[in-house]
Protein backbone atom coordinates (compact mmCIF):
# COMPACT_ATOMS: atom_id res chain seq x y z
CA UNK A 1 0.00 0.00 0.00
CA UNK A 2 1.11 3.59 -0.77
CA UNK A 3 3.92 2.46 -3.08
CA UNK A 4 5.51 5.61 -4.53
CA UNK A 5 7.35 5.96 -7.86
CA UNK A 6 8.98 9.25 -8.86
CA UNK A 7 9.31 10.74 -12.35
CA UNK A 8 9.89 13.94 -14.30
CA UNK A 9 7.04 16.46 -14.07
CA UNK A 10 5.70 16.88 -17.63
CA UNK A 11 2.27 18.34 -16.91
CA UNK A 12 0.98 19.56 -13.55
CA UNK A 13 -2.21 18.48 -11.85
CA UNK A 14 -3.66 15.77 -9.64
CA UNK A 15 -5.84 12.77 -10.38
CA UNK A 16 -7.14 9.55 -8.86
CA UNK A 17 -7.85 6.64 -11.19
CA UNK A 18 -7.25 3.05 -12.24
CA UNK A 19 -4.03 1.97 -13.97
CA UNK A 20 -4.31 0.98 -17.62
CA UNK A 21 -1.09 -0.73 -18.71
CA UNK A 22 -0.49 -0.06 -22.40
CA UNK A 23 2.07 -2.24 -24.14
CA UNK A 24 3.02 -1.51 -27.73
CA UNK A 25 2.82 -4.27 -30.29
CA UNK A 26 6.40 -5.05 -31.23
CA UNK A 27 7.29 -6.17 -34.76
CA UNK A 28 10.21 -8.19 -36.11
CA UNK A 29 12.14 -6.38 -38.85
CA UNK A 30 12.87 -8.36 -42.01
CA UNK A 31 16.64 -7.96 -42.45
CA UNK A 32 16.99 -9.93 -45.68
CA UNK A 33 18.61 -8.37 -48.74
CA UNK A 34 16.69 -7.97 -51.99
CA UNK A 35 17.68 -8.53 -55.60
CA UNK A 36 17.99 -5.65 -58.04
CA UNK A 37 14.78 -6.61 -59.81
CA UNK A 38 12.89 -6.06 -56.51
CA UNK A 39 14.05 -2.47 -56.01
CA UNK A 40 11.09 -0.77 -57.66
CA UNK A 41 8.64 -3.05 -55.86
CA UNK A 42 10.14 -2.14 -52.46
CA UNK A 43 10.17 1.56 -53.34
CA UNK A 44 6.48 1.28 -54.20
CA UNK A 45 5.79 -0.45 -50.85
CA UNK A 46 7.34 2.36 -48.84
CA UNK A 47 5.69 5.04 -50.99
CA UNK A 48 2.28 3.42 -50.49
CA UNK A 49 2.87 3.34 -46.74
CA UNK A 50 3.88 7.02 -46.77
CA UNK A 51 0.82 8.01 -48.80
CA UNK A 52 -1.48 5.99 -46.57
CA UNK A 53 -0.17 7.61 -43.40
CA UNK A 54 -0.31 11.08 -44.96
CA UNK A 55 -3.95 10.44 -45.82
CA UNK A 56 -4.67 9.47 -42.20
CA UNK A 57 -2.94 12.58 -40.91
CA UNK A 58 -5.03 14.77 -43.22
CA UNK A 59 -8.25 13.50 -41.63
CA UNK A 60 -8.46 15.70 -38.51
CA UNK A 61 -12.21 15.61 -37.97
CA UNK A 62 -12.93 15.77 -34.23
CA UNK A 63 -9.29 16.43 -33.34
CA UNK A 64 -8.36 19.15 -30.87
CA UNK A 65 -5.83 21.85 -31.69
CA UNK A 66 -2.87 20.01 -30.16
CA UNK A 67 -3.67 16.87 -32.14
CA UNK A 68 -3.96 18.87 -35.36
CA UNK A 69 -0.59 20.45 -34.58
CA UNK A 70 0.99 17.04 -34.13
CA UNK A 71 -0.56 15.75 -37.34
CA UNK A 72 0.85 18.75 -39.19
CA UNK A 73 4.28 18.23 -37.64
CA UNK A 74 4.28 14.61 -38.79
CA UNK A 75 3.16 15.60 -42.27
CA UNK A 76 6.08 18.02 -42.50
CA UNK A 77 8.55 15.28 -41.56
CA UNK A 78 6.99 12.78 -43.97
CA UNK A 79 7.08 15.28 -46.82
CA UNK A 80 10.74 16.13 -46.23
CA UNK A 81 12.49 14.86 -49.39
CA UNK A 82 15.57 13.95 -47.34
CA UNK A 83 13.55 11.41 -45.34
CA UNK A 84 12.05 9.53 -48.29
CA UNK A 85 15.22 9.89 -50.39
CA UNK A 86 17.31 8.29 -47.64
CA UNK A 87 14.98 5.30 -47.47
CA UNK A 88 14.89 4.88 -51.21
CA UNK A 89 18.67 5.23 -51.44
CA UNK A 90 19.11 2.35 -49.00
CA UNK A 91 16.75 0.26 -51.11
CA UNK A 92 18.35 1.09 -54.48
CA UNK A 93 22.03 1.34 -53.52
CA UNK A 94 22.33 -1.08 -50.61
CA UNK A 95 19.62 -3.53 -51.72
CA UNK A 96 17.84 -3.37 -48.37
CA UNK A 97 14.17 -4.24 -48.21
CA UNK A 98 11.70 -1.48 -47.36
CA UNK A 99 11.31 -2.56 -43.72
CA UNK A 100 15.05 -2.56 -43.05
CA UNK A 101 15.59 0.69 -44.98
CA UNK A 102 12.81 2.40 -43.01
CA UNK A 103 14.06 1.08 -39.67
CA UNK A 104 17.64 2.20 -40.28
CA UNK A 105 16.55 5.66 -41.47
CA UNK A 106 14.32 6.17 -38.43
CA UNK A 107 17.09 5.02 -36.08
CA UNK A 108 19.52 7.45 -37.71
CA UNK A 109 17.09 10.38 -37.38
CA UNK A 110 16.30 9.47 -33.77
CA UNK A 111 20.03 9.26 -32.97
CA UNK A 112 20.68 12.69 -34.51
CA UNK A 113 17.86 14.35 -32.57
CA UNK A 114 18.67 12.54 -29.32
CA UNK A 115 22.22 13.93 -29.31
CA UNK A 116 20.97 17.51 -29.23
CA UNK A 117 21.36 19.26 -25.88
CA UNK A 118 18.37 21.57 -26.41
CA UNK A 119 15.49 19.75 -24.68
CA UNK A 120 12.89 21.12 -27.05
CA UNK A 121 14.73 19.88 -30.13
CA UNK A 122 15.82 16.62 -28.51
CA UNK A 123 12.24 15.57 -27.97
CA UNK A 124 11.57 15.68 -31.68
CA UNK A 125 13.13 12.23 -31.70
CA UNK A 126 9.77 10.97 -30.43
CA UNK A 127 8.14 12.21 -33.62
CA UNK A 128 10.47 10.12 -35.75
CA UNK A 129 9.88 7.08 -33.50
CA UNK A 130 6.15 7.54 -33.91
CA UNK A 131 6.40 7.86 -37.67
CA UNK A 132 8.55 4.74 -37.75
CA UNK A 133 5.95 2.73 -35.82
CA UNK A 134 3.08 3.87 -38.04
CA UNK A 135 4.88 3.22 -41.31
CA UNK A 136 6.17 -0.18 -40.14
CA UNK A 137 2.67 -1.26 -39.16
CA UNK A 138 1.50 -0.36 -42.65
CA UNK A 139 4.34 -2.27 -44.30
CA UNK A 140 3.51 -5.29 -42.13
CA UNK A 141 -0.24 -4.97 -42.58
CA UNK A 142 -0.72 -4.75 -38.81
CA UNK A 143 -3.53 -2.81 -37.19
CA UNK A 144 -1.92 -1.14 -34.17
CA UNK A 145 -3.37 -1.23 -30.68
CA UNK A 146 -5.21 1.94 -29.75
CA UNK A 147 -6.62 3.57 -26.66
CA UNK A 148 -10.08 4.34 -27.99
CA UNK A 149 -11.83 1.71 -25.80
CA UNK A 150 -10.18 2.68 -22.53
CA UNK A 151 -12.34 2.66 -19.39
CA UNK A 152 -13.33 5.89 -17.56
CA UNK A 153 -10.94 7.36 -14.93
CA UNK A 154 -7.91 5.61 -16.41
CA UNK A 155 -4.28 6.50 -15.69
CA UNK A 156 -2.25 5.23 -18.63
CA UNK A 157 1.15 3.72 -17.87
CA UNK A 158 3.40 2.70 -20.74
CA UNK A 159 7.04 2.44 -21.75
CA UNK A 160 6.32 5.41 -23.99
CA UNK A 161 3.35 7.07 -25.63
CA UNK A 162 3.68 8.40 -29.14
CA UNK A 163 1.67 11.32 -30.46
CA UNK A 164 -0.40 8.81 -32.44
CA UNK A 165 -1.22 6.88 -29.26
CA UNK A 166 -2.47 9.99 -27.52
CA UNK A 167 -4.34 11.16 -30.61
CA UNK A 168 -6.31 7.93 -30.82
CA UNK A 169 -7.25 7.56 -27.16
CA UNK A 170 -10.62 8.37 -25.63
CA UNK A 171 -9.75 11.70 -23.97
CA UNK A 172 -12.88 11.74 -21.81
CA UNK A 173 -11.83 8.56 -20.05
CA UNK A 174 -8.19 9.41 -19.30
CA UNK A 175 -7.15 11.37 -16.21
CA UNK A 176 -3.33 11.10 -16.48
CA UNK A 177 -0.19 9.57 -18.08
CA UNK A 178 3.02 8.05 -16.76
CA UNK A 179 5.77 6.73 -19.04
CA UNK A 180 9.20 5.13 -18.66
CA UNK A 181 10.72 7.34 -21.35
CA UNK A 182 10.26 10.92 -22.57
CA UNK A 183 11.02 14.45 -21.47
CA UNK A 184 9.23 17.64 -20.46
CA UNK A 185 8.98 18.95 -24.02
CA UNK A 186 7.82 15.78 -25.78
CA UNK A 187 4.58 15.90 -27.75
CA UNK A 188 3.06 13.55 -25.17
CA UNK A 189 3.80 16.16 -22.53
CA UNK A 190 2.34 18.89 -24.73
CA UNK A 191 -0.83 16.83 -25.26
CA UNK A 192 -1.17 16.31 -21.51
CA UNK A 193 -0.71 20.04 -20.90
CA UNK A 194 -3.25 20.88 -23.58
CA UNK A 195 -5.75 18.41 -22.14
CA UNK A 196 -4.99 19.83 -18.71
CA UNK A 197 -4.15 16.53 -17.06
CA UNK A 198 -1.17 15.38 -14.95
CA UNK A 199 1.68 13.56 -16.69
CA UNK A 200 4.98 12.07 -15.56
CA UNK A 201 7.76 10.98 -17.91
CA UNK A 202 11.23 9.52 -17.53
CA UNK A 203 10.05 7.01 -14.90
CA UNK A 204 12.63 4.45 -16.12
CA UNK A 205 10.86 1.11 -15.59
CA UNK A 206 7.48 1.70 -13.96
CA UNK A 207 5.72 -0.18 -16.78
CA UNK A 208 7.48 -3.37 -15.65
CA UNK A 209 6.54 -2.95 -11.99
CA UNK A 210 2.76 -2.88 -12.22
CA UNK A 211 0.15 -5.31 -13.53
CA UNK A 212 -2.62 -2.92 -14.53
CA UNK A 213 -5.95 -2.46 -12.80
CA UNK A 214 -4.45 -1.00 -9.59
CA UNK A 215 -5.94 2.10 -8.01
CA UNK A 216 -3.49 4.99 -8.13
CA UNK A 217 -2.91 8.67 -7.42
CA UNK A 218 -0.85 10.68 -9.91
CA UNK A 219 0.66 13.93 -8.63
CA UNK A 220 2.01 16.02 -11.51
CA UNK A 221 2.80 18.91 -9.16
CA UNK A 222 5.30 17.01 -7.04
CA UNK A 223 6.30 14.38 -9.63
CA UNK A 224 5.20 10.99 -8.34
CA UNK A 225 2.56 8.29 -8.64
CA UNK A 226 1.25 6.27 -5.69
CA UNK A 227 0.02 2.72 -6.34
CA UNK A 228 -2.65 1.22 -4.02
CA UNK A 229 -3.11 4.37 -1.91
CA UNK A 230 -4.71 4.17 1.53
CA UNK A 231 -8.26 5.47 2.08
CA UNK A 232 -6.79 8.31 4.15
CA UNK A 233 -4.49 9.35 1.29
CA UNK A 234 -7.31 9.13 -1.24
CA UNK A 235 -9.45 11.40 0.93
CA UNK A 236 -6.57 13.89 1.23
CA UNK A 237 -6.12 14.01 -2.54
CA UNK A 238 -9.83 14.36 -3.20
CA UNK A 239 -9.67 17.63 -1.25
CA UNK A 240 -6.58 18.71 -3.19
CA UNK A 241 -8.30 17.91 -6.50
CA UNK A 242 -11.25 20.08 -5.50
CA UNK A 243 -8.87 22.97 -4.80
CA UNK A 244 -7.11 22.29 -8.12
CA UNK A 245 -10.40 22.53 -10.00
CA UNK A 246 -11.16 25.89 -8.41
CA UNK A 247 -7.66 27.14 -9.32
CA UNK A 248 -8.07 26.08 -12.96
CA UNK A 249 -11.36 27.91 -13.19
CA UNK A 250 -9.69 31.03 -11.85
CA UNK A 251 -6.72 30.75 -14.26
CA UNK A 252 -9.03 30.37 -17.25
CA UNK A 253 -10.37 33.83 -16.44
CA UNK A 254 -6.88 35.29 -15.95
CA UNK A 255 -4.97 34.05 -19.03
CA UNK A 256 -6.04 36.96 -21.25
CA UNK A 257 -5.50 39.65 -18.60
CA UNK A 258 -2.49 41.93 -18.35
CA UNK A 259 0.12 40.96 -15.78
CA UNK A 260 0.05 44.00 -13.46
CA UNK A 261 1.14 43.80 -9.81
CA UNK A 262 -0.94 45.15 -6.92
CA UNK A 263 1.33 48.22 -6.86
CA UNK A 264 0.88 48.78 -10.61
CA UNK A 265 4.06 47.36 -12.16
CA UNK A 266 3.35 45.93 -15.62
CA UNK A 267 5.16 42.79 -16.77
CA UNK A 268 4.84 40.97 -20.10
CA UNK A 269 4.30 37.20 -20.05
CA UNK A 270 5.30 35.77 -23.41
CA UNK A 271 5.85 32.28 -24.80
CA UNK A 272 8.72 30.28 -26.26
CA UNK A 273 7.93 28.63 -29.60
CA UNK A 274 9.65 26.61 -32.32
CA UNK A 275 7.13 26.79 -35.14
CA UNK A 276 3.72 28.07 -36.22
CA UNK A 277 1.89 25.23 -34.49
CA UNK A 278 3.51 26.17 -31.19
CA UNK A 279 2.41 29.75 -31.76
CA UNK A 280 -1.23 28.72 -32.12
CA UNK A 281 -1.05 26.99 -28.72
CA UNK A 282 0.69 30.02 -27.19
CA UNK A 283 -2.01 32.41 -28.39
CA UNK A 284 -4.72 30.10 -27.07
CA UNK A 285 -2.96 30.17 -23.69
CA UNK A 286 -3.09 33.97 -23.52
CA UNK A 287 0.53 34.93 -24.25
CA UNK A 288 1.38 38.65 -24.44
CA UNK A 289 3.69 37.87 -27.33
CA UNK A 290 6.61 35.59 -28.17
CA UNK A 291 9.89 36.07 -26.33
CA UNK A 292 11.75 33.37 -28.24
CA UNK A 293 11.07 31.95 -31.67
CA UNK A 294 13.67 29.25 -32.29
CA UNK A 295 14.45 29.26 -36.02
CA UNK A 296 16.57 26.08 -35.97
CA UNK A 297 13.75 23.88 -37.24
CA UNK A 298 13.62 25.76 -40.51
CA UNK A 299 17.16 24.58 -41.06
CA UNK A 300 17.11 21.16 -39.37
CA UNK A 301 13.97 19.94 -41.11
CA UNK A 302 15.35 20.78 -44.52
CA UNK A 303 17.81 19.29 -46.96
CA UNK A 304 19.26 22.70 -47.81
CA UNK A 305 19.73 26.08 -46.20
CA UNK A 306 16.23 27.61 -46.36
CA UNK A 307 15.90 30.38 -48.90
CA UNK A 308 14.92 33.94 -48.11
CA UNK A 309 11.42 33.29 -49.45
CA UNK A 310 10.98 30.07 -47.45
CA UNK A 311 11.95 31.88 -44.26
CA UNK A 312 10.01 35.04 -45.05
CA UNK A 313 6.76 33.07 -45.45
CA UNK A 314 7.09 31.62 -41.93
CA UNK A 315 8.19 34.85 -40.24
CA UNK A 316 5.45 36.85 -41.97
CA UNK A 317 2.74 34.36 -40.93
CA UNK A 318 3.89 34.41 -37.31
CA UNK A 319 4.12 38.20 -37.25
CA UNK A 320 0.62 38.62 -38.68
CA UNK A 321 -0.83 36.08 -36.22
CA UNK A 322 0.41 38.16 -33.28
CA UNK A 323 -0.64 41.54 -34.67
CA UNK A 324 0.67 44.29 -32.38
CA UNK A 325 2.07 41.83 -29.86
CA UNK A 326 5.87 41.42 -29.97
CA UNK A 327 7.48 38.51 -31.83
CA UNK A 328 11.13 38.08 -30.88
CA UNK A 329 12.89 35.84 -33.40
CA UNK A 330 16.28 34.40 -32.52
CA UNK A 331 18.70 34.24 -35.41
CA UNK A 332 20.20 30.90 -36.34
CA UNK A 333 21.54 29.09 -33.25
CA UNK A 334 23.07 26.06 -34.90
CA UNK A 335 26.30 24.23 -34.13
CA UNK A 336 27.47 22.67 -30.91
CA UNK A 337 24.86 19.98 -30.33
CA UNK A 338 22.70 20.96 -33.31
CA UNK A 339 24.07 19.81 -36.65
CA UNK A 340 22.80 19.81 -40.23
CA UNK A 341 22.85 16.93 -42.69
CA UNK A 342 23.82 19.23 -45.53
CA UNK A 343 26.58 21.20 -43.79
CA UNK A 344 29.83 19.79 -42.45
CA UNK A 345 30.80 21.30 -39.12
CA UNK A 346 34.43 21.14 -38.01
CA UNK A 347 35.39 18.40 -35.54
CA UNK A 348 35.86 20.16 -32.20
CA UNK A 349 37.00 19.03 -28.76
CA UNK A 350 34.37 21.24 -27.14
CA UNK A 351 31.67 22.16 -29.67
CA UNK A 352 29.50 23.93 -27.08
CA UNK A 353 32.24 26.51 -26.78
CA UNK A 354 33.07 26.43 -30.46
CA UNK A 355 31.81 27.15 -33.95
CA UNK A 356 28.11 27.93 -33.34
CA UNK A 357 25.37 30.56 -33.31
CA UNK A 358 26.55 34.11 -34.08
CA UNK A 359 30.11 32.87 -34.61
CA UNK A 360 29.02 30.67 -37.49
CA UNK A 361 26.72 33.38 -38.85
CA UNK A 362 29.45 36.01 -38.97
CA UNK A 363 31.84 33.54 -40.55
CA UNK A 364 29.24 32.56 -43.15
CA UNK A 365 27.64 35.92 -43.77
CA UNK A 366 25.87 34.62 -46.86
CA UNK A 367 23.75 32.34 -44.64
CA UNK A 368 23.24 35.11 -42.09
CA UNK A 369 22.26 37.76 -44.63
CA UNK A 370 19.61 35.47 -46.15
CA UNK A 371 17.96 35.11 -42.75
CA UNK A 372 18.29 38.80 -41.89
CA UNK A 373 16.67 39.81 -45.20
CA UNK A 374 13.70 37.55 -44.47
CA UNK A 375 13.40 38.97 -40.95
CA UNK A 376 13.64 42.61 -42.00
CA UNK A 377 11.00 42.07 -44.72
CA UNK A 378 8.66 40.32 -42.28
CA UNK A 379 9.00 43.22 -39.81
CA UNK A 380 6.66 45.24 -42.06
CA UNK A 381 3.74 43.03 -40.99
CA UNK A 382 3.77 43.49 -37.23
CA UNK A 383 5.92 43.89 -34.13
CA UNK A 384 8.86 41.67 -35.05
CA UNK A 385 12.15 41.99 -33.15
CA UNK A 386 15.49 40.35 -33.95
CA UNK A 387 17.52 38.63 -31.23
CA UNK A 388 21.14 37.49 -31.63
CA UNK A 389 22.36 34.52 -29.56
CA UNK A 390 25.68 33.63 -27.93
CA UNK A 391 27.08 37.17 -28.01
CA UNK A 392 30.36 37.80 -26.18
CA UNK A 393 31.57 41.10 -27.65
CA UNK A 394 30.62 44.53 -28.95
CA UNK A 395 32.21 43.73 -32.32
CA UNK A 396 29.69 40.92 -32.93
CA UNK A 397 26.81 43.32 -32.34
CA UNK A 398 28.34 46.06 -34.47
CA UNK A 399 28.87 43.74 -37.43
CA UNK A 400 25.34 42.33 -37.14
CA UNK A 401 23.88 45.84 -37.06
CA UNK A 402 26.02 46.84 -40.07
CA UNK A 403 24.55 43.95 -42.06
CA UNK A 404 21.02 44.93 -41.05
CA UNK A 405 21.64 48.54 -42.08
CA UNK A 406 23.03 47.41 -45.44
CA UNK A 407 19.87 45.37 -45.99
CA UNK A 408 17.67 48.35 -45.09
CA UNK A 409 19.54 50.56 -47.57
CA UNK A 410 19.10 47.90 -50.26
CA UNK A 411 15.37 47.62 -49.49
CA UNK A 412 14.97 51.42 -49.57
CA UNK A 413 16.43 51.47 -53.10
CA UNK A 414 14.16 48.61 -54.19
CA UNK A 415 11.05 50.01 -52.50
CA UNK A 416 10.67 46.99 -50.19
CA UNK A 417 8.74 47.76 -46.99
CA UNK A 418 10.07 47.09 -43.48
CA UNK A 419 9.68 48.47 -39.97
CA UNK A 420 11.89 51.56 -39.75
CA UNK A 421 11.96 51.19 -35.95
CA UNK A 422 12.95 47.51 -35.97
CA UNK A 423 14.34 46.51 -32.56
CA UNK A 424 17.45 44.37 -32.27
CA UNK A 425 18.43 42.68 -29.02
CA UNK A 426 20.80 40.00 -27.79
CA UNK A 427 20.61 36.92 -25.64
CA UNK A 428 22.66 37.21 -22.49
CA UNK A 429 23.86 33.67 -21.91
CA UNK A 430 27.62 33.96 -21.45
CA UNK A 431 29.64 35.34 -18.54
CA UNK A 432 31.27 37.72 -21.03
CA UNK A 433 27.92 39.31 -21.93
CA UNK A 434 27.14 39.70 -18.21
CA UNK A 435 30.46 41.42 -17.44
CA UNK A 436 30.19 43.57 -20.59
CA UNK A 437 26.50 44.33 -20.20
CA UNK A 438 27.08 48.09 -19.73
CA UNK A 439 28.92 48.24 -23.06
CA UNK A 440 26.63 45.89 -24.98
CA UNK A 441 23.42 47.65 -23.96
CA UNK A 442 24.55 50.82 -25.75
CA UNK A 443 24.12 49.10 -29.11
CA UNK A 444 20.92 47.08 -28.64
CA UNK A 445 17.30 47.70 -27.71
CA UNK A 446 16.87 44.89 -25.17
CA UNK A 447 18.40 41.94 -23.40
CA UNK A 448 16.91 38.47 -23.02
CA UNK A 449 18.56 36.17 -20.50
CA UNK A 450 19.07 32.57 -21.60
CA UNK A 451 19.40 30.90 -18.21
CA UNK A 452 19.99 27.38 -19.57
CA UNK A 453 23.43 28.30 -20.90
CA UNK A 454 24.10 31.19 -18.53
CA UNK A 455 23.79 28.94 -15.48
CA UNK A 456 25.86 26.24 -17.16
CA UNK A 457 28.68 28.60 -18.13
CA UNK A 458 28.60 30.62 -14.91
CA UNK A 459 28.87 27.50 -12.77
CA UNK A 460 31.15 25.59 -15.17
CA UNK A 461 28.70 22.68 -14.91
CA UNK A 462 27.62 20.55 -17.84
CA UNK A 463 23.90 20.19 -17.12
CA UNK A 464 23.83 16.97 -19.14
CA UNK A 465 26.55 15.33 -17.03
CA UNK A 466 24.82 12.98 -14.58
CA UNK A 467 27.86 12.91 -12.27
CA UNK A 468 27.64 16.62 -11.48
CA UNK A 469 24.04 17.44 -12.42
CA UNK A 470 23.21 18.26 -8.79
CA UNK A 471 25.62 21.22 -9.04
CA UNK A 472 23.52 22.79 -11.82
CA UNK A 473 20.99 25.19 -10.30
CA UNK A 474 19.40 28.41 -11.45
CA UNK A 475 19.00 29.23 -7.76
CA UNK A 476 22.76 29.46 -7.20
CA UNK A 477 23.44 32.96 -5.80
CA UNK A 478 26.13 33.46 -8.46
CA UNK A 479 23.48 33.02 -11.17
CA UNK A 480 21.01 35.28 -9.35
CA UNK A 481 23.65 37.99 -9.01
CA UNK A 482 24.38 37.73 -12.74
CA UNK A 483 20.67 38.09 -13.54
CA UNK A 484 20.31 41.08 -11.24
CA UNK A 485 23.35 42.81 -12.75
CA UNK A 486 22.04 42.38 -16.30
CA UNK A 487 18.57 43.70 -15.41
CA UNK A 488 19.91 46.70 -13.49
CA UNK A 489 22.33 47.56 -16.30
CA UNK A 490 19.56 47.59 -18.91
CA UNK A 491 17.29 49.71 -16.70
CA UNK A 492 20.08 52.21 -16.08
CA UNK A 493 20.30 52.62 -19.86
CA UNK A 494 16.52 53.06 -20.15
CA UNK A 495 16.01 49.65 -21.76
CA UNK A 496 14.42 46.36 -20.75
CA UNK A 497 15.39 42.77 -19.99
CA UNK A 498 13.39 39.59 -20.53
CA UNK A 499 14.16 35.95 -19.83
CA UNK A 500 13.60 33.10 -22.28
CA UNK A 501 15.44 30.30 -20.48
CA UNK A 502 13.62 27.51 -18.61
CA UNK A 503 13.96 29.47 -15.35
CA UNK A 504 11.23 31.82 -16.59
CA UNK A 505 8.78 28.88 -16.70
CA UNK A 506 9.55 27.90 -13.11
CA UNK A 507 6.59 29.29 -11.15
CA UNK A 508 8.46 28.62 -7.91
CA UNK A 509 10.81 31.42 -9.00
CA UNK A 510 8.25 33.91 -10.38
CA UNK A 511 8.20 36.21 -7.34
CA UNK A 512 12.00 36.08 -7.12
CA UNK A 513 12.45 37.06 -10.79
CA UNK A 514 9.76 39.72 -10.49
CA UNK A 515 11.61 41.16 -7.50
CA UNK A 516 14.91 41.16 -9.38
CA UNK A 517 13.21 43.53 -11.85
CA UNK A 518 12.56 41.25 -14.82
CA UNK A 519 10.41 43.04 -17.43
CA UNK A 520 9.33 40.03 -19.47
CA UNK A 521 8.87 36.34 -18.74
CA UNK A 522 9.02 34.16 -21.85
CA UNK A 523 7.85 30.75 -20.74
CA UNK A 524 6.23 27.52 -21.82
CA UNK A 525 2.73 28.25 -23.11
CA UNK A 526 1.12 26.09 -20.42
CA UNK A 527 2.65 28.31 -17.72
CA UNK A 528 1.47 31.70 -19.01
CA UNK A 529 -1.77 31.95 -16.99
CA UNK A 530 -0.16 30.74 -13.76
CA UNK A 531 2.70 33.24 -14.05
CA UNK A 532 0.20 36.03 -14.71
CA UNK A 533 -1.82 34.94 -11.67
CA UNK A 534 1.23 35.10 -9.40
CA UNK A 535 2.23 38.53 -10.70
CA UNK A 536 -1.29 39.97 -10.40
CA UNK A 537 -1.45 38.84 -6.76
CA UNK A 538 2.02 40.12 -5.88
CA UNK A 539 3.43 43.44 -4.71
CA UNK A 540 6.50 44.39 -6.70
CA UNK A 541 7.98 46.34 -3.78
CA UNK A 542 7.62 43.36 -1.43
CA UNK A 543 9.08 40.97 -4.02
CA UNK A 544 11.94 43.41 -4.65
CA UNK A 545 12.86 43.59 -0.95
CA UNK A 546 12.66 39.79 -0.72
CA UNK A 547 14.74 39.15 -3.86
CA UNK A 548 17.48 41.60 -2.88
CA UNK A 549 17.83 39.79 0.42
CA UNK A 550 18.40 36.48 -1.36
CA UNK A 551 21.45 37.88 -3.15
CA UNK A 552 23.33 37.75 0.16
CA UNK A 553 22.72 34.04 0.71
CA UNK A 554 25.50 31.53 0.18
CA UNK A 555 23.94 28.46 -1.46
CA UNK A 556 21.08 27.40 -3.76
CA UNK A 557 19.64 25.36 -0.90
CA UNK A 558 19.39 28.48 1.26
CA UNK A 559 17.72 30.36 -1.60
CA UNK A 560 15.10 27.66 -2.16
CA UNK A 561 14.42 27.37 1.57
CA UNK A 562 13.89 31.13 1.79
CA UNK A 563 11.45 31.05 -1.16
CA UNK A 564 9.49 28.26 0.50
CA UNK A 565 9.15 30.33 3.66
CA UNK A 566 8.18 33.45 1.67
CA UNK A 567 5.39 31.59 -0.10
Amino acid sequence: MNTKYEGIKASSGLAIGTIYLFNRQEVAIDKSKISENMVEEEKTRIQNALNSYLEELSDTNGANEAQVNIANAHKELLQDPYFSDTIESKIANELKNSELALNETINEMVEIMSQIDDEYLKERASDYKDIGYQLMYKLKGIKPKDLSLIEPNSIIISKELTPSDTSNMNKDNVVGFATDLGGKTSHTSIIAQTLDMPALVGMKDISTKIKGGEKAIIDGNEGFIIIDPSDELVSEYESKIKEQKEKKERLSLIKDKEAVTKDNRHVEVSANIGNIEDLKIAIENGCDGVGLFRTEFLYMENNHFPTEEEQFAVYKEATEMLGEKPLIIRTLDIGGDKGLDYFEFPVEDNPFLGYRAIRLCLDREDIFITQLKALVRASAYGNLKIMIPMVISVSEIKRSLELIEQIKEEFDKEGIAYNKDLDVGIMVETPASVFMADKLIKYVDFFSIGTNDLSQYTLAVDRGNEFISELYSNYNPAVLRAIKHVIDTSHKAGKWTGMCGQFASDTFATELLLGLGLDEFSAASAKVAEIKDIIINSSFKECEDFANGLLNLESPEEVEEAINKYK
